[in-house]
């Protein structure tokens, strides 16, 4: 069978440990018999961002924005004990922070649902798609250890030096050894933020719900409840409604608890830190971390495909002592389908797209049948189910596609 040809390249960027070596075996087993593969390839792993001090990430999210369609895999951010255990120069930033610093975009995350793996809340139906925004707040902090009592302040020195708009807050004073904060956040980042929701549940045909703590937070987290009302009303609301489809602010607390009580099949949108950590609870209880997809969405269209997970840095241990693992790929699978699927909807490429939804369909098909890794397993209730190691569950997949 001739292979289905690709007219533009897609972004490869590498990445580290387990989901290194399953990036490699999901290329050669699932991809490259069926697809002539053209990337744009970029070495994300540790090693290679310490050796180009961190420039490699740059040019990958560069190069993103030139071709519109990137699939990244697993990064390791690292922290004292790597910085260590790598011998690298400093704890470089992560990864992903950067790219969707330079992309500007929203971060889409969705469970991937198979029969026989029921979720944790019994009321939910249908997928919950966690919209993160992906700038600022504590990713973006500066922080001070306090060594003794004295004053915090906050100030602003305006770029143009009118003394009418300097602002100086004092935070704390403090009366021993503490620690502080300060975060920040830009109107033009949140406004993207609020028009990639707006635009990717017309899109789903989902209803968009919102949530922060503007209760608390009167500047802050008011500014984003703000911007999103006035970008719904003024650029939305006529759309939502002819599409049947509503969009719902609440507190963030609140939201928790509708959440829990739903059936699911809507958008949540978080700010940056409760969507990193909503993300994954909603994961975790529709099956797995490893069943999430995610997609960065920039405001000017441009995708960035990647799994919700890290680099499962156990299984890799386990790996290069010749052991064999049973790591779920799935995320990592449908990171490649949906950018395969996303460059061929934008060049016209029906045989590609196609390719896509067939990888997905015999990927979810194989679990389904009853083959699935270890931590499907365990929650499985398929009957005759059957635990495989991570490429029998690859070559099992291959087969069925």
């Amino acid at each position: 069978m001739a292979k289905i040809q690709m007219t533009t390249p897609l972004v490869e960027m590498d990445g580290d440990e387990m989901t290194r070596i399953i990036w490699r075996q999901i290329k050669e087993t699932l991809i490259l018999p069926h697809v002539e593969l053209k990337t744009e390839y970029y070495d994300l792993g540790l090693k290679h961002r310490d050796e180009t001090d961190d420039q490699v990430t740059v040019d990958s999210a560069e190069a993103t924005k030139k071709y519109g369609v990137a699939v990244k895999c697993a990064t390791i951010t690292p922290n004292a004990q790597r910085v260590e255990e790598y011998g690298l120069k400093k704890q470089w930033k992560s990864p992903n922070g950067t790219i969707r610093a330079l992309l500007d975009g929203t971060v889409f995350r969705a469970p991937i649902m198979v029969k026989g793996v029921r979720p944790t809340v019994s009321t939910w139906k249908r997928p919950i798609t966690i919209a993160r925004h992906a700038y600022g707040d504590i990713y973006k902090d500066v922080e001070m250890n306090i060594p003794c009592a004295g004053t915090l302040k906050m100030i602003f020195e305006p770029a143009d030096g009118d003394a009418g708009k300097r602002q100086e807050e004092t935070v704390f004073e403090y009366k021993g050894p503490g620690v502080a904060m300060g975060m920040h956040n830009l109107e033009k980042s949140i406004s993207s933020f609020a028009r990639a929701c707006f635009k990717y549940a017309l899109d789903t045909g989902q209803d968009l719900w919102f949530s922060t703590k503007d209760t608390i937070s009167k500047k802050y987290d008011q500014t984003f409840k703000l911007i999103f009302e006035d970008i719904y009303e003024k650029e939305f609301r006529a759309e939502f409604e002819k599409a049947g489809i509503t969009y719902f602010y609440t507190l963030i607390d609140d939201a928790v608890a509708r959440v829990v009580r739903s059936e699911g099949g809507f958008i949540w949108a978080c700010k940056n830190y409760d969507g990193d950590v909503m993300s994954d609870m909603v994961a975790t209880a529709f099956g797995s971390l490893a069943m999430m997809t995610s997609v960065l969405v920039s405001p000017d269209g441009v995708y960035e495909y990647e799994a919700a997970h890290g680099t499962v840095t156990r299984h890799y241990y386990q790996h290069l002592e010749g052991k064999t693992t049973s790591t779920n790929p799935m995320a990592t699978i449908f990171a490649w389908s949906g950018a395969l699927r996303k460059r061929g909807e934008l060049d016209g490429n029906a045989a590609l797209q196609e390719f896509a939804g067939r990888l997905e369909r015999a990927s979810i098909e194989t679990i389904e049948s009853g083959e699935m890794t270890k931590d499907i397993f365990a929650i499985s209730e398929v009957p005759n189910k059957k635990m495989l190691t991570t490429e029998e569950f690859l070559q099992s997949i291959a087969g069925k596609l």
